[in-house]
C-alpha cells in the first residue's frame, strides 16, 4: 500500500517532471523568436506560481553580452535565529560571452567556502568528475562573482534544496555564458550534495544549489562537489520556512553570501 508520505513526494516529483517540460518548451519557443529578430537577446521570464513556475532547480539563466545585473533588492524577510544582517555591498554582475578556459588541476583537490549571513558552509569540490563546472565555479568565485549574492529559492517538501548563485536574486541570472553537463552517470543526491540548477540540457551558468536532505531526483543536474561543514547552517535556514508559507519560494531567512572563496590544495 502506497503511504501518504510516499504519494506526497510521488506528486512533487510529477510536478517537477511537468514543470521540467514546460520550460524546456519555453526556451524552444524562445529561441525561434529570437532567431526571428535576427539573433537579438531576450530574456524569458515565467510568471512565478506557487511553486515558481520554472521547475524545481531550474534557473532561466541565457548568455547575455554586456547586461548587468540589478543590486539584490532589499526585501523585508522573517527574522531567523543565526542569521544576521548581510554584509554591505551589491552583485557585481560581471558578464562574459564564453566559458573561462580550463585551467583547473584535475588531479588536485579544490575546496570552496560560502560565508553567508546565516553561518560559514564549506565545500569540497570534485574537479576529476566535473572539471568544467569546478573550472567556471573557481573562476566566478576568484571574480568576486557570488560576493553580495542572495540565495533566491528554498524548497521545504519532497526536495529539499537552498538554491543560491543567480546575481539578480530572480532565478533568470547568470554570468553571460553556458555550458555542458558533466558527471550525470548514476547521479543521485543525498543530503550533502552540491550541484548545478539549470534550464536544460547544457544550460549550466552560475546558479548551483544545496542539498540538505536526502532528495530523489532524475540525473539532470551536475553534482560537482560536497558540504564537508555547515550542513547544519542549512537544516537551520530549511527550518525557517519559505515566504508565504508552502514549501518552495524566497526563503524567509535573508540568506546572502557574503563572500564566496575557493582554493586549490
Amino acid at each position: 500500500m502506497v503511504t501518504s508520505e510516499q504519494r506526497r513526494r510521488q506528486l512533487a516529483r510529477e510536478k517537477y517532471e511537468r514543470q521540467m517540460e514546460r520550460r524546456v518548451e519555453a526556451q524552444k519557443k524562445a529561441r525561434r523568436r529570437n532567431a526571428i529578430v535576427g539573433g537579438a537577446l531576450a530574456v524569458v521570464v515565467i510568471a512565478a506560481g506557487g511553486a515558481w513556475a520554472g521547475g524545481v532547480f531550474d534557473s532561466d539563466a541565457k548568455p547575455k553580452d554586456s547586461a548587468q545585473a540589478a543590486p539584490t533588492p532589499a526585501a523585508a524577510a522573517t527574522p531567523v535565529k543565526g542569521c544576521e544582517a548581510p554584509a554591505a555591498g551589491a552583485p557585481n554582475g560581471k558578464q562574459w560571452k564564453t566559458e573561462p578556459a580550463l585551467t583547473v588541476d584535475t588531479k588536485a583537490a579544490y575546496t570552496a567556502k560560502l560565508a553567508t549571513s546565516c553561518g560559514e558552509v564549506t565545500l569540497s569540490l570534485d574537479a576529476a568528475k566535473a572539471p568544467h563546472t569546478v573550472n567556471s565555479f573557481v573562476y566566478l568565485a576568484g571574480e568576486q562573482y557570488f560576493d553580495h549574492v542572495k540565495c533566491h529559492r528554498l524548497t521545504t517538501e519532497g526536495i529539499y534544496v537552498l538554491q543560491c548563485g543567480d546575481p539578480t536574486g530572480s532565478g533568470s541570472g547568470g554570468p553571460g555564458y553556458q555550458f555542458a553537463d558533466e558527471n550525470l552517470t548514476g547521479a543521485v543526491y543525498p543530503a550533502g550534495t552540491v550541484a548545478m540548477a539549470n534550464a536544460g540540457p547544457g544550460t549550466n551558468g552560475s546558479q548551483f544549489f544545496l542539498v540538505y536532505k536526502d532528495t530523489k531526483l532524475p540525473p539532470n543536474y551536475t553534482p560537482f562537489g560536497k558540504i564537508t561543514g555547515g550542513l547544519d547552517v542549512l537544516t537551520n535556514i530549511a527550518g525557517g520556512g519559505v515566504k508565504g508559507g508552502g514549501g518552495d519560494g524566497a526563503p524567509n531567512a535573508n540568506v546572502v553570501l557574503n563572500s564566496v572563496t575557493a582554493t586549490k590544495s
